[in-house]
């Protein structure tokens, strides 16, 4: 199976000798499937002097955690786009590829843990300075789904978080999952989702593979549409809803993702009879 690592590079809210911000590199792996378990996923940490930050840096900091984890990843995924140009050239230099992204569940629920129960124990630790430790990047304007990623029809539909026990014997051609376990979801909790079907469905699973899928949300405007949240900051249309039965389904999925800690899922297939799927992404709105 590949591996792929999400990084933080950044700021955290510990002052050094000098009443300077201690910076610190993260990177975990993310795990690619339900049943991967999640005690033994790679992580690793190291803290940089305020001074030291540069990409030479971070690239001797990548190459202790390869070396401690026997093996290079795949892919390198980032959400903190202020940071894409040393995170870039570090990756580079290494030979990985880095991707800015928001798709780093893992990352984002470490990072959360670590400002609650491990940074307010440090010596040095400022409370005043936790809140940039985390980011929150403000939504793009939306923009129309490019005909590549259109579908014929689409449709909402919800899976109990048990069925996805067996979602590694699917037969699914393009996709990536996680644990429901790490978001603390019951075995009888109902996972939202959207099926897209398509005449061309593998084509269209495979530009979606492409996308860095994030989430879906409902945008109760005028008009009311679903959006698709993929990559570092892009939002697309997915459909300007209007008639009403469709406009109380999407509100019912929305609920339906509240109730599941914002868990939900995408998939792609041929037809409505179809066994299979070209495509299947479990996908989480981090608030």
């Amino acid at each position: 199976m590949e591996t792929i690592w999400e990084l933080d590079f950044y700021s955290r809210p510990i002052l050094d000798e000098n009443q300077k911000k201690i910076w610190e590199v993260l990177l975990c792996e993310s795990p690619l499937d339900t049943r991967q378990p999640t005690d033994n996923l790679f992580r690793y940490s190291q803290f940089c002097p305020n001074q030291q930050v540069n990409s030479i840096w971070l690239r001797e900091a990548l190459e202790k955690a390869i070396a401690q984890a026997k093996q290079t990843p795949k892919k390198i995924r980032f959400f903190r786009r202020q940071m894409s140009n040393m995170i870039t050239k570090a990756c580079q230099e290494l030979e990985i590829p880095a991707q800015a992204t928001r798709r780093t569940y893992t990352l984002e629920l470490w990072l959360q843990q670590r400002i609650q129960e491990f940074y307010p124990h440090q010596p040095g630790y400022e409370p005043s300075a936790a809140a940039s430790s985390f980011v929150r990047y403000q939504p793009q304007t939306p923009q129309a789904m490019p005909d590549a990623l259109q579908g014929e029809q689409w449709t909402f539909v919800s899976l109990e978080a048990s069925a996805f026990e067996e979602m590694n014997e699917w037969g699914i051609d393009f996709g990536e999952a996680f644990p429901l376990s790490m978001r603390g979801i019951a075995p009888d909790t109902s996972i939202p989702g959207i099926i897209v079907f398509s005449s061309r469905a593998k084509p269209l699973a495979a530009w979606m593979s492409g996308l860095e899928l994030v989430y879906f949300r409902f945008e109760d405007s005028s008009p009311a549409r679903l959006l698709l949240e993929t990559g570092a900051s892009d939002c697309w249309i997915m459909d300007n809803i209007k008639d009403p039965k469709i406009l109380a389904q999407a509100k019912d999925f929305e609920s339906a993702k509240q109730n599941a800690s914002e868990v939900h899922f995408l998939a792609v297939q041929s037809s409505p009879t179809s066994e299979t799927f070209a495509g299947f992404w479990l996908l989480q709105e981090l608030k």
